[in-house]
């Protein structure tokens, strides 16, 4: 099972966190059957979410989304507290080849555009609040960039963000995946900040570490080097959606009685998938017949 930890450090002056995200990007990578770069890219929303909804509170979630005007075109995450993450992106099969240092090429199939942060509170609990919706326009297209980026611009937290997605040529497909946050507290001492940007400067690379058997504690310490910290928190994170033959019968009740009708008259059925996961479900005459009576 994959992990997400907690971490504080420099007495209190730094918030890390940390995620082996392997086992949830394999698990979507293979329900949307991404290319090899728009794996990666999807990996690091994946990851990036789970560490930005590590904060939320319990029963809220939090929606990144990647409006881009390259090929991939979009790219969106879905997580909540307790590490339950899904998503998708807009063209699966957006691909390119290696940069000039052997990474996949991710910064040219997102291209520019706009990234955009949703939070909704209560809402598994049938609370409807209005959701903050904070944005930016996308610096990097790395989309590790683009996370710090917006974190600093729309919620003032000087931020760190690493986020590794390491792609093998044959199945499972992801070797590793993972990511490091780090977040410098009001009033930080700036030898501090210093400090954990030389460290990260030279650190080697995150998906190296993930594939050779390193846990989020072990990221942590990668990035703060020398600076004490202790882990505080941890949970489990995992690709899970929350669809069900339940709520795919409430929406196709949603459409109306005369659309659900003609449904039954001319398709002898419905077919009901889910954007995030690719689940699909099938009502047959019979199952249509029965919702049509009890709407």
């Amino acid at each position: 099972m994959d992990k997400l930890e907690i971490g504080i450090g420099g007495d209190g002056q730094v918030r890390v966190l940390a995620a082996i995200t392997t086992e949830t990007v394999t698990e979507g990578v293979r329900r949307h059957s991404t290319s090899p770069t728009a794996s990666a890219a999807f990996g690091r929303v994946l990851t990036g979410s789970a560490l930005l909804a590590a904060s939320l509170k319990d029963f809220d979630r939090l929606t990144v989304r990647i409006d881009a005007e390259g090929p991939i075109r979009g790219i969106v995450g879905e997580a909540d507290r307790a590490g339950n993450v899904r998503g998708y992106v807009r063209n699966p099969l957006a691909d390119a080849g290696v940069t000039s240092d052997g990474k996949l090429d991710v910064r040219s199939i997102v291209g520019s555009g706009m990234f955009y942060v949703i939070r909704e509170s209560g809402f598994d609990v049938g609370l409807r609040k209005d959701p903050y919706i904070g944005s930016v326009p996308i610096i990097s297209g790395e989309i590790a960039e683009d996370f710090a980026h917006y974190l600093f611009r729309s919620e003032q937290i000087p931020s760190a963000v690493l986020l590794g997605v390491l792609i093998n040529n044959q199945e499972p497909f992801v070797a590793a995946s993972g990511g490091v946050m780090v977040q410098m507290m009001p009033g930080a001492n700036e030898h501090l900040v210093t400090m954990i940007e030389d460290t990260i400067r030279r650190a080697p690379h995150l998906t190296s570490c993930i594939n050779e058997g390193a846990g989020p504690s072990d990221l942590v310490s990668m990035v703060l080097g020398e600076i004490p910290f202790e882990m505080v928190d941890s949970r489990d994170v995992e690709f899970k959606c929350g669809c069900s033959p339940e709520k795919a019968e409430t929406l196709i009740a949603g459409l109306g009685k005369d659309e659900v009708d003609s449904m039954l008259k001319e398709d002898k059925g419905a077919v009901m998938n889910c954007g995030f996961c690719r689940e699909e479900f099938v009502f047959d005459e019979t199952q249509l017949a029965g919702l049509l009576e009890r709407i």
